[in-house]
């Protein structure tokens, strides 16, 4: 993203946002309520196109692209949706499927094949797979919404606060599963999060957004030591000092 400035009437969002993701990474965007957070991730995935400004994800730049150009873009990223986004009609195995049988030629059998393998992948019994979105703990929603997000193998992996109204558990479980993900296929991901152990647990590069701008851009370690307000937010009181004191979770090899 290069010099991205987004209004909504007279109001400024963005007023010259600049990020670049690495290849490989885990890459975090965080802020205070209203700074833009969801609205950048918008704009990532060709949901909202911004006033002014680039935007390139995987090399294709969004201003004018094609519809046939941003179809084959999509299915080279998975999207996790703060809500999780299941059809509750479906069972988790049938959601998990549905890209494969929208936008790949498979068998049905094929299709539950893959779509058991991305369930398993998550950590998720294959039981889990003939229930209902209703019927399972919101952990697990997230962990098949999730599954969805990987089943047409993709290169990048947008979150949208990935362990919004998960229990302490939970989260800390999906903090070591991301890890495993990116390791075992390669992912580059983007998230949006407020949580702080999330944070200091995977991510490997942190940009922090306030007034329509981009305030700083490291490491969790070397943000601590940067001494604008909006970044300090982040590193002060008990909670924070708990995040950075925590021990991180093992990961599979590379």
């Amino acid at each position: 993203m290069q010099g991205v400035v987004t209004r909504f009437g007279s109001h400024v969002v963005h007023q010259g946002v600049d990020l670049e993701v690495r290849r490989g990474e885990i890459f975090a965007v965080i802020g205070g309520s209203g700074t833009g957070k969801s609205t950048l991730l918008r704009e990532m995935i060709l949901l909202h196109t911004p006033n002014e400004g680039s935007v390139r994800v995987l090399g294709t730049d969004l201003a004018h692209i094609t519809a046939a150009a941003a179809l084959a873009l999509r299915q080279r990223f998975g999207v996790l949706f703060q809500q999780g986004g299941l059809f509750g009609s479906l069972t988790v195995l049938e959601n998990i499927g549905l890209p494969l049988r929208e936008h790949r030629r498979l068998s049905d059998a094929e299709v539950d094949a893959i779509a058991m393998s991305k369930l398993l992948a998550v950590g998720l019994q294959a039981e889990v797979g003939q229930q209902l979105p209703s019927e399972i703990s919101g952990g697990m929603l997230k962990r098949a919404a999730l599954a969805r997000a990987l089943a047409l193998e993709p290169e990048l992996l947008f979150l949208d606060e990935p362990t919004a109204g998960l229990d302490p558990h939970s989260a800390a479980g999906l903090d070591a599963l991301l890890l495993n993900l990116r390791a075992e296929f390669g992912l580059s991901v983007v998230m949006i999060t407020h949580d702080l152990d999330l944070l200091w647990q995977v991510a490997d590069r942190v940009a922090v957004l306030a007034d329509g701008t981009v305030q700083g851009v490291d490491s969790m370690e070397a943000l601590a030591q940067v001494d604008k307000p909006a970044v300090r937010a982040f590193f002060e009181g008990p909670r924070a000092h708990a995040a950075q004191t925590r021990e991180k979770p093992p990961s599979k090899p590379k």
